[in-house]
């Protein structure tokens, strides 16, 4: 029983680096990458699809992305949902492909994108000590139902402690990186 809920643990708590890794993706840096547009739904027949399903994205020059749809006749509706989305892009229609040059970021920006990130990695600290919160009261329960001994228990939170403080350190190593690109010049 111990062993599953420190699994369950960190299988929640490496998700939760995961949605803090996709969170990251969606702040820009000065630099063109093409995991910038994966949050991008395209109505496609009806349906809200993934960029990335409908067009290959490539880096040109370092400073701007290449969209090249699969069916010429998306490139209207994939310009649309880049206007729309929240990113502040303003895609290039040349009629075959779509250029998204990466506007220059002011400091003023790097600044907000930097908040934004450490906010970010707020969450997933916070949502990492949920986690541990959880086991932890998993294990007291155990406890009380007499199901495990109070050494066990001590244990068993000690593992979780260490859980806890490894994926911590590894937000924290992802923001100082994610901090260190949007203020490079």
């Amino acid at each position: 029983m111990i062993n599953k809920t420190i699994a369950d643990a960190e299988e929640r708590m490496q998700k939760s680096l995961a949605s803090l890794e996709d969170a990251f993706k969606k702040i820009r840096t000065g630099r063109a990458h093409p995991s910038i547009l994966d949050s991008i739904m395209v109505s496609y027949y009806g349906t809200n699809t993934p960029l990335t399903q409908l067009a290959s994205v490539n880096v040109e020059e370092g400073r701007s992305l290449l969209i090249s749809p699969w069916e010429k006749a998306l490139i209207g509706d994939i310009e649309k949902a880049i206007l729309k989305s929240d990113l502040g892009l303003n895609p290039a229609n040349n009629g075959d492909t779509i250029r998204v040059p990466m506007p220059v970021l002011t400091e003023e920006t790097r600044k907000e994108f930097t908040k934004q990130a450490k906010h970010e990695a707020e969450n997933a600290r916070v949502a990492i000590r949920n986690i541990r919160r959880d086991a932890n009261s998993n294990f007291k329960e155990l406890g009380k139902e007499k199901e495990i001994g109070e050494d066990e228990q001590h244990r068993a939170e000690e593992r979780v402690q260490k859980l806890t403080d490894k994926y911590i350190a590894v937000v924290e190593a992802t923001y100082h990186t994610k901090e260190a690109d949007l203020l490079s010049f």
